[in-house]
């Protein structure tokens, strides 16, 4: 046993688990990783790396082997169009691995094929998963596995990973093949001059990449079909150069490249298919009864109509327990560093700065938990795929992508879990346009706000035409305006500065599938640690940040006349309560952030807000409800007051300006609203855009658009009401 130890301890041969998406790569990898697996970045990108040191083999088999299993992003083909494909690509061509696992869907062979025969072409030990054989036989779907293995010169396992039927021969397969050659390269018939610019290429790549023969070929046949794209990264320029030049002498000629490459290579997927393989038996699956109603015109709508609002209901209905119970949780461990800590500046920094911190990171974990779930649930059933199918067309017009139409509508609840759902889409141009856009949808953060304002400036049971009310009426106006700015702001960009083709929607309807539960809890589970780690880290960061601004420096005067006034109000709960706002309010005025409220005054005046209204701004940076309760600190009621208080509505009411003229008014009321619809009042959102588009350039660029549209916006909607005389008095 101690000399098995140790042969264990040698270093791990790594092992890639490729294959197309929704193939089963993800379910084989968690079968054969179990809870082993932890999960990362890919070095320079956001993509979720999957990793896991596991012993292949059990006790019955001759040959045992550790190893480093890598779970690759899923793709269809070596031609990467995207930062995620040609992270596949790196792996394989960059990254040395002793072998790769192409996991191939047994009732998509051709396609999947396509995928492995290009892994085989690159020169490394491989083997095939031919996974889910259980609905290929339902299919009638008939292989001869050993022949085809023989034609392509690696074995090739028949699986059902869901069930683990297989993975014996599948460890031991993989075993043998770290220890034996690479298969050899499958014969293609390629033009003459399509065969010359493939070695001009390769030649290249072997000076600038110090490529191996067999890889060289690859890289050639990969920036062929790739190089198009200018945002894959680590190309050399030489390369680049050389590849484009080749592809335009080509071109020139009257050579289709893609045409000649890939119909190259599934020409002799066919030949291979039509010789050893039997076709489906030509019957009407339920699942294509199912995709008659789920992907029809007007039901499919219906349906997902429907099943968005049970996505709603879980956001927030069903999470809300949880975030009470979260927010108890942080209140009572404030309460308990309070009790065990003397008042003072520490105090004040555990409490307010850094539990608080804590708090306002962990409190998104159940929406973000939840959604995560749920979104897939909905993918690993194929329902995900069925959507964007439906919703193509509509999220075409404004340039966005048809898989966007989840996150949008998740922005309803709540940017953070939105913004990381955007994850689906594969394109990055696509997904940054995604989520520059989607915070734009009002959360949930947002009616606290509107609900305030609206009962403020709109007093009584108003109706519009003897039916809606004026206050409902102003909330449609508000979430109506925020869906038009996102698919606004959304054509814009795709327009200038995330610039592009119109996205083309490029996916298969794969099977209707049970998912298994230990893949959604993972998948749930490694979505709500990456925002842990990473965005809340940033969160807390500027949550402590954010506090101290608002909280210092302390005015030392209004401390001692506050201490004075609580000696002589001993014993009077309520005058006692009095003295803490009227302290909390003049503190808050004398802080960074009170005067920071003074100094912004001049531009909030056209606006028609004054410096109070300013720093109910500044602090909804942190989250946008906070915006009541620090105008409940700054009108003296306390921080305890929220959107139902009568007392901070009145005090609203009552509120002057210099010049004695109403502060709130129907018109100024209506432009602050209009300021927060389109307004990047929260750091938690730029703090996750960070996170998952990996630089401070999009967040950056997010919020100075998001706070010019939402400055101009209510400009022109203050200045043109006062101008008509509107609700200024």
């Amino acid at each position: 046993m101690a000399a098995e130890a140790q042969d264990l301890q040698v270093a791990r041969p790594e092992v890639l688990i490729a294959g197309n998406p929704n193939a089963g790569k993800t379910t084989l990898f968690n079968q054969l990783a179990g809870t082993r697996a932890r999960t990362g970045n890919y070095p320079g990108v956001t993509v979720d790396r999957r990793v896991a040191e596991i012993t292949l083999g059990n006790e019955d088999l001759e040959e045992r082997r550790a190893v480093r299993l890598v779970d690759v992003p899923g793709t269809y083909s070596l031609s990467a169009r995207s930062p995620e494909e040609q992270i596949a690509v790196d792996s394989l061509l960059r990254g040395a691995p002793a072998a790769v696992v192409v996991v191939v869907d047994a009732t998509a062979l051709g396609r999947g094929l396509y995928l492995a025969s290009q892994v085989i072409d690159v020169g490394v030990p491989t083997v095939i998963a031919l996974n889910m054989m259980d609905e290929a036989r339902r299919q009638g779907i008939q292989l001869d596995t050993a022949g085809l293995a023989d034609a392509l010169g690696t074995p090739i396992v028949e699986i059902v990973a869901s069930r683990r039927e297989g993975l014996d021969a599948l460890s031991e397969a993989i075993t043998r093949a770290i220890s034996g050659d690479a298969p050899a390269p499958l014969p293609l018939a390629l033009s003459p001059r399509v065969e010359e610019a493939l070695e001009t290429i390769a030649e290249v790549a072997r000076a600038t990449m110090s490529a191996e023969p067999r890889a060289a070929r690859a890289w050639a046949s990969w920036a062929l079909l790739s190089l198009g794209d200018d945002e894959l990264q680590g190309v050399p320029p030489r390369l680049r150069e050389v590849t484009e030049a080749r592809r335009a002498t080509l071109e020139a000629a009257g050579e289709d490249v893609d045409a000649a490459l890939i119909g190259a290579r599934y020409a002799h997927i066919d030949a291979l298919l039509a010789a050893l393989a039997s076709p489906a038996r030509d019957v009407t699956t339920w699942s294509e009864r199912i995709d008659r109603v789920l992907t029809h015109p007007v039901l499919g709508l219906v349906v997902f109509a429907f099943v968005m609002l049970l996505v709603f209901e879980a956001l927030f209905t069903w999470a809300e327990p949880l975030i009470g119970f979260v927010e108890a949780g942080i209140t009572g461990a404030q309460d308990l560093v309070r009790s065990l800590i003397s008042a003072g500046a520490f105090q004040d920094l555990l409490a307010e700065g850094v539990v608080a911190g804590v708090g306002n990171v962990v409190v998104f974990v159940p929406q973000i938990g939840l959604l995560f779930l749920l979104i897939a649930f909905l993918e690993d059933s194929g329902y995900l795929a069925r959507v964007a199918f439906v919703i193509d067309r509509l999220m075409k017009s404004v340039g966005l992508h048809g898989k966007a139409f989840v996150p949008l509508l998740s922005g309803f609840a709540c940017a953070i879990p939105a913004v990381m759902a955007t994850r689906t889409i594969e394109d990055r141009r696509d997904r940054l346009v995604t989520m520059l856009a989607l915070p734009l949808m009002s959360c949930s953060a947002r009616l606290p706000v509107y609900v305030l304002l609206t009962a403020t400036v709109f007093v009584g049971n108003e109706r519009v035409g003897g039916v809606l009310s004026v206050g409902a009426l102003v909330l449609f106006a508000m979430y109506a305006l925020s869906v038009l700015a996102t698919l606004g702001a959304a054509a814009v960009m795709r327009r200038t500065v995330l610039k592009g083709p119109r996205p083309t929607l490029v996916l298969e309807l794969p099977p209707y599938r049970w998912p298994m539960p230990r893949n959604l809890v993972y998948a749930t589970w490694a979505r709500v640690r990456s925002f842990l780690v990473d965005a809340g880290t940033v969160i807390l960061a500027l949550t402590i940040v954010l506090w101290a601004a608002l909280s210092y420096p302390k005015n030392e005067e209004v401390t001692a006349r506050a201490e004075a006034e609580r000696v002589e109000a001993a014993g009077d709960a309520e005058a006692l309560a009095a003295i803490d706002a009227a302290e909390a309010q003049a503190q808050l005025q004398s802080s960074f952030g009170g005067r920071l409220g003074k100094v912004i005054e001049p531009a909030l005046e056209p606006l028609g807000m004054d410096w109070r209204l300013g720093i109910g701004v500044i602090g909804a940076f942190a989250a946008r409800e906070v915006f009541v309760s620090t105008l409940g600190v700054v009108f003296g009621i306390g921080d305890e007051a929220d959107e139902e208080s009568e007392p901070l509505r009145q005090q609203l009411r009552e509120a002057r300006r210099e010049d004695g003229t109403p502060l709130m008014t129907p018109l100024s009321g209506i432009a602050l609203m209009v300021f927060f619809v389109l307004a990047c009042q929260c750091m938690s959102t730029i703090a996750v855009v960070r996170r998952e588009s990996g630089t401070w350039r999009w967040p950056i660029f997010m919020f100075t658009y998001m706070t010019v549209l939402a400055y101009v916006s209510a400009l022109g909607v203050y200045q043109l009401g006062a101008l008509l005389g509107w609700g200024t008095g």
